[in-house]
C-alpha cells in the first residue's frame, strides 16, 4: 500500500520538526518554509494533506488556500490551518477559503495525528466513491449514446422504406431534419423558446419520422399524378394516424427520449393554426412548437421540389404563398423567425 503524502508549511523549524515527527513513520512528510514553496510543491506533487501555518513570509497561509481554491485542489486535498491565533474573524476566513479544520498552538502531536486520519480516511472514501460515481455516468454516457444510435438507426430505415414507396421522399425527410433544426435554433436565439442543443437535435431525427404513416397509404393515392379525391384525400390524411400506430409497435424507439417527439410530430404536422387542420383539430398553442416547426418546414419543401402532381416553385413564389395564408396557417411568430432565415435554408438545402 503506498504511503500518503503529508505536507507541513510554516517558517517556523521546530513546529515542521515536531509534526514531522508525528507522521513520518506512516506517512510521507514533505516540507515548506513559506507558501510560495508550497504552491509549488502541491503544483508538482501528490499531496494527500497539507498543514498551513497562516502567519509566514513572502506567501501566507490565506494567500495558499486562496490559489489552491483558484486551482480546483481545496476540494480535493484537505488543509488544516495551524495557528496561534483564536479569534472569530480570522477562523472564519479560514473556512470560507476552504479550510478543513483549525489547529490551535500549542498543539499535541499525537492528537493532531487522530484527526488527520479520520480527514484523510474521510477524503479517501469520498474521492473512491466519486470515481465509482464518475464511471456510472460514463457507462451511461455510452449506453445512451448506443441508444440514441440505435434508434437513429430505426428511424433511417425506416425512412428508407418511404423513399421506396415516394418517390420524392428520400431527400424530402433529410431536408426536413436539416430545415427543423435551423428554425428551432433560430427560435431560441430570439429567445422565444429554451430547448438545449440535445433537443433540438432529439427533434429534427424526430422530424424524420413524420411521414413514417404514408406506408399504408395505396400507391395509386400516394403517388397519384393528378389532384386527389375528396375520398382518396380522406385516405390519404389518415397516414398521420396510421404513423402513430405503427410507432406504438417500435418497442426499442418506445423506451427512448425520441419517442414522444416523433409521435407528437407523426400525429400533429397537418394541424392548423387556426384549428381547421387535422387529424384533431388542434388549435394555437395547442399544437406543440416542434409539430409546428415541422408542418413549416414540410410545407416549404412542398413547394419548392418538383412532385409527381407539380413543379417545383420558385423561393419567391413559395414565400408569398406561405406568408398569404395559401398553403396553411402558421403562428405568426413562426412565420416571423422563418423569413428571417428562408432565404439561408434555400440557398444552403436547395439552389442547387
Amino acid at each position: 500500500m503506498n504511503k500518503k503524502k503529508v505536507l507541513i508549511v510554516d517558517d517556523v523549524d521546530i513546529n515542521r520538526m515536531i509534526l514531522s515527527d508525528a507522521f513520518h513513520d506512516r506517512y510521507i512528510v514533505m516540507e515548506a518554509e513559506n507558501g510560495a514553496v508550497a504552491l509549488e510543491i502541491l503544483m508538482n506533487q501528490s499531496i494527500d494533506v497539507v498543514l498551513l501555518d497562516i502567519v509566514m513570509p513572502i506567501m501566507d497561509g490565506f494567500q495558499v488556500l486562496a490559489e489552491m481554491k483558484k486551482n480546483n485542489m481545496i476540494d480535493k486535498i484537505p488543509v488544516f490551518l495551524i495557528t496561534a491565533e483564536t479569534t472569530n474573524q480570522y477562523l472564519e476566513k479560514g473556512y470560507q477559503l476552504g479550510a478543513v479544520d483549525v489547529i490551535t498552538k500549542p498543539f499535541n502531536p499525537s492528537f493532531i495525528r487522530r484527526r488527520i486520519e479520520n480527514i484523510i480516511e474521510l477524503y479517501s472514501h469520498r474521492l473512491h466513491l466519486q470515481q465509482i460515481v464518475d464511471e456510472q455516468m460514463k457507462t451511461l454516457r455510452i449506453q445512451e449514446k448506443q441508444l440514441r444510435e440505435a434508434n437513429r438507426s430505426v428511424i433511417d430505415t425506416l425512412s428508407t422504406a418511404i423513399e421506396f414507396r415516394d418517390c420524392e421522399s428520400g431527400a424530402h425527410v433529410s431536408r426536413i431534419r436539416s430545415m427543423t433544426r435551423m428554425l428551432l435554433y433560430e427560435l431560441r436565439k430570439n429567445h422565444y423558446c429554451e430547448l438545449s442543443d440535445i433537443e433540438i437535435e432529439l427533434i429534427g431525427d424526430a422530424a424524420v419520422m413524420h411521414d413514417v404513416g404514408k406506408i399504408s397509404i395505396p400507391d395509386s393515392i400516394l403517388n397519384k399524378p393528378g389532384k386527389l379525391t375528396a375520398e382518396e384525400y380522406e385516405i390519404m390524411k389518415m397516414h398521420t394516424i396510421k404513423g402513430c400506430e405503427l410507432l406504438e409497435n417500435i418497442e426499442q424507439l418506445k423506451k427512448s427520449e425520441l419517442y414522444n417527439y416523433c409521435y407528437d410530430i407523426c400525429r400533429h404536422h397537418h394541424e392548423r393554426w387556426d384549428g381547421h387542420g387535422y387529424p384533431d383539430g388542434l388549435k394555437g398553442n395547442d399544437i406543440s412548437l416542434w409539430a409546428q416547426v415541422v408542418s413549416l418546414a414540410d410545407v416549404f419543401d412542398a413547394l419548392v421540389s418538383e412532385r409527381v402532381y407539380k413543379k417545383a416553385y420558385s423561393y419567391q413564389e413559395a414565400m408569398m404563398m406561405i406568408n398569404n395564408g395559401e398553403c396553411g396557417v402558421f403562428q405568426p411568430r413562426l412565420l416571423l423567425d422563418f423569413n428571417a432565415i428562408s432565404l439561408k435554408i434555400y440557398e444552403t438545402l436547395y439552389k442547387d
